[in-house]
């Protein structure tokens, strides 16, 4: 066998394999009746025409689901954890991963019913399965700006293939008093996609830029930093030295001291996995 014809082969196991975990998941969520969506790269691609190889099954529940599925999948033969309480638990099967996400790891785009009243139904190997819809993973997907991860690319990807077909006033809707995090991202779009910024309505854009006009010289109230929201290490220096209130204590963002402290602490564990020679 020739090493081309060996890597070729090596793939088609790998892709068999991957094939294989997907089914047992999604086989054992719906034999107990857990409701789930799918997410992550597998949407992405989908929505956004972007292939990417990743370990990690990105599945999306209900908060009020999670103990569930992890019980279904456990009885699947999986390895469970609730790796962080606030928003992620884990389920391992012979090296694969399912991501149960309930929320983004800032406390904030719960799963609620409207994920699941806006999914589009589609298979996945045959089997009947639920996708995130565009709207939610921009959402969840824009607070992602790490030193090491920024999904950016991911939210102009799904905005090239899929903005006329969104439901604008519901996307600006869950951004909330987030809307500049929203409007960041379609400054960024027309600057990679110059000849495709009319796909941006109009409208969306004139609200966006007419609040920032209003906002412009006005400071807030609070020496807060929403730093933390975008990335839990960048933005620690401001909350430990500088005095600012870290906006993740805010009533409206699921987290707590104790969770913020656990989230913290994981940083230098998942920074030397990194880092760890393959």
């Amino acid at each position: 066998m020739t090493a081309s014809t060996a890597t070729a082969a090596q793939a088609i196991h790998g892709e068999v394999s991957a094939n294989e975990f997907h089914r047992r998941s999604v086989a054992a969520l719906h034999a107990a009746e857990v409701p789930f969506l799918i997410g992550g790269a597998y949407m992405v691609e989908v929505c956004g025409g972007v292939s990417r190889s990743t370990k990690d099954f990105d599945l999306y529940v209900r908060p009020n689901h999670v103990k569930a599925a992890l019980r279904a999948l456990a009885r699947a033969g999986y390895k469970i954890a609730m790796t962080f309480p606030h928003w992620l638990a884990k389920a391992t099967y012979e090296g694969d991963i399912v991501d149960l996400i309930f929320r983004a790891g800032n406390g904030l785009c719960e799963v609620d019913d409207s994920w699941f009243d806006r999914a589009r139904d589609d298979k996945l190997l045959g089997v009947p399965v639920k996708l995130c819809a565009p709207e939610e993973m921009i959402w969840m997907k824009a607070y992602i700006m790490e030193r090491e991860r920024f999904d950016g690319a991911d939210i102009a990807h799904i905005l090239q293939s899929c903005a006329e077909k969104l439901d604008w006033p519901h996307l600006v809707h869950r951004f909330g008093p987030d809307w500049r995090i929203l409007l960041s991202h379609l400054v960024l779009f027309g600057y990679i996609y110059p000849g495709e910024r009319d796909k941006i309505p109009a409208a969306i854009m004139d609200d966006l830029i007419a609040r920032l006009r209003i906002e412009k010289g006005t400071a807030g109230a609070d020496r807060i930093c929403r730093g933390t929201l975008l990335s839990r290490k960048q933005y620690l220096l401001d909350i430990r030295k500088r005095g600012f209130r870290d906006a993740r204590l805010q009533q409206r963002v699921h987290m707590n001291a104790k969770d913020i402290a656990h989230w913290t602490r994981a940083i230098a564990k998942e920074e030397k996995a990194r880092d760890k020679p393959a």
